[in-house]
């Protein structure tokens, strides 16, 4: 009896012991497996961080969460891949302060930069690349993909130069400028500018051979510290573009007017004006001038036409010698020669455009500098003849 009950027990513990042996090994074979699958179908992994930088975490291959999650984003692998749109141009965008990565994919899809928020917090979150998210500033593209935007988002901008350019400023200003700030060569840019051809319809009816002088918008600019000159052209010349925009165009039709004649007067406007209440009246005589069939003799003209003065470090001479008016021959110069001058003269801001644009309702054919910024307005000859008796320095 005692025997029997012996081996009974024996038996109990033999199963006990084969069902725990089966077990373990169906557990080492489950995490074998897991492996092998993770490996097979885990998409492409995240770009690793550059040199000096954190990676993303160890991914837990005997997680059945990460098992699931690896093999979804495989499935998804074509829509990781495939870009939201295809326009290249930079789209600014900003990680504020303790912004989740859903808060991030939420406002991405909203701007049109990714397709399926949730998709990309899914990857974001399978490489750990959604605790190293950084605030920051970013310049992000319709172009990129979910995964070069998950890259890109880890590391705040750096090199990045901030640049301005200034309303009424001729294209070599602003090509000092940017080599003082080191992005691109002065003599970089003005080839860009003299000879690079773009496809924006605000440029269609510029004159065969004309460079882009007018057309590069006055505005603040983050640029790569990569920048090619032509890429900085372009950029300026696109943000024209898009300021110029379809009512501006429709109102220089019904102007009779094109583009470009509304640019280059826009840009002598832009010379002259020192208070913002004058830029309208300004603009009424210059476009009364024209329908006169009168010359323009705009000064700035020739301060264009005269170029870098090195004697005293200008490239708008002031003050400009009487004798320069009549006396410096060029096609700029608009007291020798009649109607605009054959282009801009510098590149004007979006306030002279809209001036001549809509000009005020005078009959003001003439106006003279009274010394302090504003002008003495006249219709007449006699009363043009007055005003600079009244302010003649």
């Amino acid at each position: 009896m005692d025997g029997s009950r012996t081996l009974d027990i024996i038996r109990s513990i033999a199963r006990v012991l084969f069902f725990l042996v089966t077990i373990a090994a169906l557990v080492i074979v489950a995490l074998i497996g897991a492996e092998f699958i993770m490996g097979q179908l885990r998409p492409p992994p995240a770009p690793v961080a550059e040199a000096g930088q954190e990676t993303e975490r160890q991914i837990n291959l005997a997680s059945p969460e990460e098992l699931v999650l690896g093999i979804y984003l495989k499935l998804r692998a074509a829509d990781l891949q495939k870009p939201a749109g295809g326009d290249p141009t930079p789209i600014e965008f900003t990680v504020l302060p303790g912004e989740s990565a859903a808060e991030v994919a939420e406002r991405l899809a909203q701007e049109g930069l990714i397709t399926d928020a949730e998709l990309f917090r899914r990857y974001m979150r399978f490489y750990g690349l959604d605790v190293g998210l950084e605030a920051g500033d970013y310049q992000l593209a319709k172009n990129m993909t979910m995964e070069q935007i998950a890259k890109a988002l880890q590391h705040a901008r750096v090199n990045e130069v901030v640049v301005r350019v200034i309303e009424g400023w001729r294209a070599e200003q602003i090509a000092e400028m940017l080599e003082k700030e080191g992005l691109t060569t002065a003599a970089a840019f003005m080839n860009a500018v003299r000879t690079l051809q773009l496809p924006y319809a605000s440029l269609a009816d510029r004159p065969a051979g004309a460079s882009l002088e007018g057309y590069l918008f006055p505005d603040t600019y983050r640029l790569a510290i990569n920048s090619t000159a032509e890429q900085i052209v372009e950029r300026m010349v696109a943000n024209f573009d898009e300021r110029f925009d379809p009512a501006r165009r429709a109102q220089a039709q019904a102007a009779g007017m094109t583009i470009h004649q509304v640019v280059t007067l826009a840009s002598i406007v832009e010379r002259e004006t020192v208070v913002e209440e004058e830029r309208p009246i300004i603009a009424s005589v210059y476009l009364n001038r024209l329908a006169k069939g009168m010359y323009l003799q705009a000064d700035p003209t020739v301060q264009y036409a005269l170029g870098y003065q090195p004697q005293t470090g200008q490239w708008w001479l002031t003050p400009l010698p009487m004798e320069a008016l009549t006396g410096t021959e060029s096609i700029y110069n608009t007291y020798l020669h009649p109607g605009l001058p054959p282009g801009p003269i510098c590149n004007p801001g979006l306030a002279s455009i809209d001036a001549v644009l809509n000009p005020a309702p005078t009959d003001y054919l003439f106006f003279y500098s009274k010394g302090d910024g504003t002008h003495a307005f006249a219709s007449t000859y006699e009363e043009h003849l007055r005003n600079q008796e009244l302010y003649q320095r």
